[in-house]
């Protein structure tokens, strides 16, 4: 009935409009469309074509179109993507929801169409023409300018959606030559680009409507005033929407709804209403759920799309919506992209192997390496750094990071920190195959060509950084999810957990002791957080010191991507002896380091930290009260090996802490001073034979120093200063008996510094001994004691007056009578 009443209103002629009219209302009645007006004769002509449309199976001038699924009726109704929800008018919403087949659907207005929108709907006829072609580059990027354009210029809804609809299956933007992610990403920016221009075009408009006077203001001469679609942004927004049909993959779909998102919203720019924009978040978390669980049939390409997609709209989901993505999906997608996809499973490194040489009158005017700039792993590894992967590694690794978090199946992050493991494997093992692996960062300019040395290599470093940052991160939420997970703080799986991470944080250490690119918080947390659940465990300490343990014998690798891993083992090995028993210390740790503790070659940075590593791993086995039976034994050979490396391998401070450890340990309550009672002054006896020796001339400050100096001025010590200093240090760990005693020497001794300006940090530095609370009650008393009756305090300000021959304890004394 409706089809015929149509064609009756078709053959009225136009002159009756009122009889029209009324006619075409009462067919919108019985089809329950309400218009917001009476229908003028104009309108007829236009919903003639609406219902032409809309009927069953029919033709309009050969544009085929089906049936709607559901009759048109009151209150909202949902697209055929299912994404949006909107209350268009009943008639184009059922049209819109429709798909054509090939061209578009070029419908009236309600209103009569101004002079400018017809040449938008004839260049849309083209540009959809031309979609169906593969063209060149130059034609397929005017191609691309031609869709933002009409995206911003189209009025009607309906060819918004017909545009969107036919971009997304186009084989002139799919099918390019060449096509991969960056092409893929360009449907990001043209909705972006077209979102910000007609949130601009709107705002304009809003501005012009808002000026005094604007209802009588004469129309602007043709040609001065901006074209536009003349659509609301939220308008603008569901007519997209609705181009995103099943005739497109979902992964196509995303990266639409995450331009769009990104133009109306991103940058804090809140141009949507607050109930469209929870809409198109969730409609973004849909479409990407969707694709996630299809990204194996769509390919690499549509899991390096979803990755860049939902990187640039992350950001702009609320917490809500970005707990509804399915993490267990993401998590491998994200470092299948960022592994892979980014990093290419380290493979430039063995192409930069291949092209790095070795050269004569290098860096220097020694041999060094070089990698020039024309090389072709170095254009590969600058190709590789512009990828879009790559260039956002932060943000990926953020959300992976995220995803790791949140994801439901703990199966899945345990095979994520496997494939961070293995990944780190293959980067070691390909960068111990690389020439630039025996250069030591700290002084690449004796070991490498200038143009490497200006071009290539801080390229290099760059990238290598960006690599580090991304797994730290993802690690770094891995370790953090096994501090709340039940199954991985099970007894038998932590330390499994702590000891991969530990192990990844080894394979990449190359890069991390470099610069100081471990001095951030994440890197310290994951790191000391993985220390503190493997020392829980003593078998899982044995096996990873004993699965990087350096080779046995005396001398130290010449290699320094070595000496590397064996600096990051000794920093490890520090933390562990706790947790070992007194065999498994003395061979992990103690031989490894005295190796390096006997090093008289050339001290290059990565020496001096090493030699710093080896004292500290050492007194980490001498602080600990188990070892006692090692400590007896180690101790006199320990300090002999401090005074040799002082001043020249250690610092100062270094010393003075090493010192004060030492007789510390052997103190009471320790029960090494019950088994060795003279143990403690026996080395205060061997410290005052250094001291008679040691050098007045000032010391260059070290880097801690340095940092100080930059608040209080600069402390001179000289090295016989330094020696007083750990003399004064010790004395709050001393004997009860022999502290008062001590104190008086290390008065005398504060006294054979001639130099005033040395001489002033150690007399403070009693002083502050003495009333700073180090010392406890009972030497805090005989200090006092000492101080005020004994002559401690003249002894200390003004000297001890002329030296005194030596002589036997009850001499008698030859001198003038007092009598």
């Amino acid at each position: 009935m409706a089809a015929a009443a149509a064609a009756a209103l078709a053959q009225q002629p136009c002159d009756g409009a009122i009889r029209q009219s009324t006619l075409l209302q009462g067919i919108l009645w019985r089809l329950n469309i309400r218009p917001q007006r009476r229908v003028s004769a104009w309108d007829i002509r236009c919903e003639w074509w609406v219902w032409q449309l809309l009927k069953l199976p029919g033709a309009c001038h050969g544009w085929w179109v089906r049936r709607p699924r559901h009759p048109p009726g009151p209150g909202p109704r949902v697209s055929e993507s299912g994404y949006l929800e909107s209350s268009f008018d009943q008639t184009l919403l059922a049209l819109a929801s429709r798909k054509t087949s090939i061209r578009p659907v070029l419908l009236c207005r309600r209103h009569r169409a101004s002079h400018a929108a017809m040449p938008a709907d004839r260049l849309l006829n083209t540009l959809l023409q031309h979609y169906q072609d593969v063209h060149d580059e130059p034609k397929s990027e005017q191609i691309l300018g031609t869709t933002v354009h009409l995206l911003t210029h189209l009025g009607n809804p309906l060819n918004l959606g017909v545009l969107t609809s036919q971009l997304l299956t186009a084989p002139a933007i799919w099918r390019r030559p060449g096509f991969d992610l960056s092409h893929a990403l360009r449907i990001v920016s043209i909705y972006n680009t077209a979102a910000l221009r007609v949130r601009q075009d709107a705002a304009e408009a809003l501005e012009k409507k808002n000026k005094p006077g604007f209802a009588h203001a004469p129309p602007p001469p043709p040609g001065q005033e901006r074209e536009s679609g003349g659509l609301k942004p939220e308008d603008w927004v569901r007519a997209v929407v609705k181009g995103a049909d099943d005739r497109s993959a979902r992964w196509q779909h995303l990266l639409v709804l995450t331009g769009v998102l990104v133009g109306f919203e991103g940058n804090d720019r809140r141009t949507l209403s607050r109930g469209l924009r929870g809409t198109l978040q969730q409609a973004v978390v849909t479409a990407a759920n969707m694709a996630l669980r299809s990204h194996a049939e769509d390919g690499p390409l549509a899991e390096a799309s979803i990755v860049m997609a939902l990187n640039y709209a992350f950001p702009l989901l609320s917490a809500h919506h970005q707990a509804q993505l399915d993490c267990d999906v993401l998590l491998p997608v994200l470092l299948w992209a960022m592994l892979r996809e980014g990093c290419v499973d380290g493979v430039f490194l063995e192409g930069i192997a291949r092209d790095v040489t070795q050269t004569v009158g290098g860096g220097g005017g020694g041999g060094g390496c070089s990698w020039p700039q024309h090389a072709p792993s170095f254009l590969t590894l600058v190709d590789m750094d512009r990828r879009p992967v790559m260039s956002n590694m932060g943000p990926v690794a953020k959300m992976a990071a995220f995803a790791a978090t949140h994801a439901r199946d703990t199966n899945i992050v345990l095979q994520a920190q496997e494939d961070l493991l293995l990944f780190s494997h293959k980067l070691l093992d390909a960068w111990a195959k690389c020439r630039l692996s025996s250069v030591e960062y700290g002084v690449a300019s004796a070991q490498l060509s200038q143009e490497t040395l200006q071009a290539t290599w801080p390229v290099l470093w760059q990238v290598l950084k960006k690599i580090m940052f991304g797994v730290v991160a993802t690690l770094q939420s891995i370790v953090s999810r096994g501090l709340l997970d039940p199954r991985m703080l099970h007894e038998a799986v932590a330390p499994s957990v702590a000891a991969k991470s530990l192990q990844i944080l080894r394979n990449i250490s190359f890069i991390s002791s470099v610069d100081g690119n471990n001095a951030f918080q994440v890197y310290t947390f994951t790191y000391l957080t993985s220390l503190d659940v493997i020392c829980r465990s003593t078998p899982a300490c044995e096996k990873f010191l004993s699965d990087f343990r350096p080779a046995e014998g005396l001398s130290v690798p010449s290699a320094h991507l070595q000496r590397t891993l064996d600096l990051y083992y000794l920093n490890v090995a520090e933390h562990m002896p706790l947790s070992l028993t007194t065999e498994a210390a003395d061979v992990l740790i103690i031989k490894p380091a005295t190796s390096y503790m006997s090093f008289d070659g050339v001290m290059s940075p990565t020496m001096v930290e090493m030699f710093e590593s080896a004292h500290s791993a050492v007194l980490s086995v001498l602080s600990c009260p188990q070892h006692s039976a090692l400590t007896i034994q180690l101790a006199p050979f320990y300090i002999v090996k401090l005074f040799e490396s002082f001043p020249h391998q250690i610092s100062p401070r270094q010393f003075r802490v090493a010192f004060k450890t030492v007789i510390q340990m052997v103190s009471p309550p320790f029960e090494i001073a019950a088994l060795e009672p003279m143990l403690g002054e026996t080395l205060l006896e061997m410290l005052l034979n250094y001291i008679a020796t040691a050098s007045t001339v000032p010391l260059a400050p070290d880097e801690a120093a340095q940092a100080a100096s930059t608040e209080g001025g600069v402390t001179l010590q000289s090295a016989q200063s330094a020696l007083v200093l750990a003399l004064i240090d010790a004395l709050p760990f001393l004997p009860l008996p022999l502290v008062e005693e001590w104190m008086a020497i290390a008065a005398q001794t504060l006294n054979t510094i001639a130099d005033p300006r040395l001489r002033r940090p150690v007399k403070e530095r009693f002083w502050d001994i003495l009333i700073n609370g180090e010392m406890d009650v009972e030497r805090s008393a005989i200090g006092v004691a000492w101080w005020g009756t004994k002559g401690g305090r003249e002894l200390v300000l003004f000297g001890a007056g002329p030296a005194e021959p030596p002589m036997m304890s009850g001499a008698l004394m030859t001198g003038e009578s007092k009598l």
